[in-house]
């Protein structure tokens, strides 16, 4: 027997579809990232995201959904502090356009790991992913069937559709990278990141 019902996987998946090529914090990251340190870097930062949604669901497997619709204060304010981040991430980059572009250079100045680390941050408070998991999610389980399995069904459809598009959205931002060899392009782009961010920002703290 399937994990999941297949007119019921087939409504998910086209649920999923819509939000996974939805513009919300986690592509609009995704384009700033590709932008700001070029392909490598935003597919860092996709496998951070999709990492953070790993963890959402391990913790749907164990009952945190009940947990954040019990208590979600405290989700709330996981919300707001990601948000807080993605704002001073921008902050940060605009910062840089007035240092003539710095941190949008294209030498390894950054830390291999710091488009992963943020990635998860930012996908971790994503409010999408909070809605997803507290109201989304939970009428595709199906109470007569294991749990488990249905969520790692679920849980890798997700994943391979959100890869997918932040995948695109990130590469479509890493593109402009190449042409950042002066100043003035540079500065432009740090700016436009930062609005990217803090419009990111603004899209988490508004939802929280």
């Amino acid at each position: 027997m399937l994990p999941v019902d297949p007119a019921r996987y087939a409504l998910f998946a086209s649920v999923m579809a819509l939000f996974a090529i939805t513009p919300g914090p986690a592509n609009l990251f995704a384009i700033a990232t590709g932008i700001r340190a070029g392909p490598a870097a935003a597919w860092r930062g996709v496998v951070g995201m999709n990492a953070a949604t790993l963890v959402w669901f391990a913790a749907a497997g164990l009952g945190m959904g009940s947990l954040a619709g019990a208590y979600p204060a405290a989700f709330r304010l996981l919300a707001i502090a990601g948000g807080l981040y993605v704002a001073w991430l921008g902050v940060k980059s605009l910062w840089s356009g007035f240092r003539d572009g710095q941190a949008l250079r294209l030498a390894n100045g950054a830390g291999r790991g710091q488009p992963f680390r943020d990635g998860f941050a930012v996908q971790l408070a994503n409010p999408k992913v909070m809605v997803f998991f507290t109201g989304v999610l939970p009428p595709f389980l199906d109470p007569a069937r294991p749990l488990l399995p249905q969520i790692a069904l679920l849980g890798a459809t997700t994943i391979t559709m959100d890869l997918s598009a932040m995948s695109f959205y990130g590469l479509a931002g890493g593109r402009f990278a190449t042409a950042l060899t002066k100043p003035t392009a540079r500065r432009g782009f740090a700016f436009f990141v930062g609005v990217l961010l803090l419009v990111a920002s603004a899209l988490i703290l508004t939802r929280a």
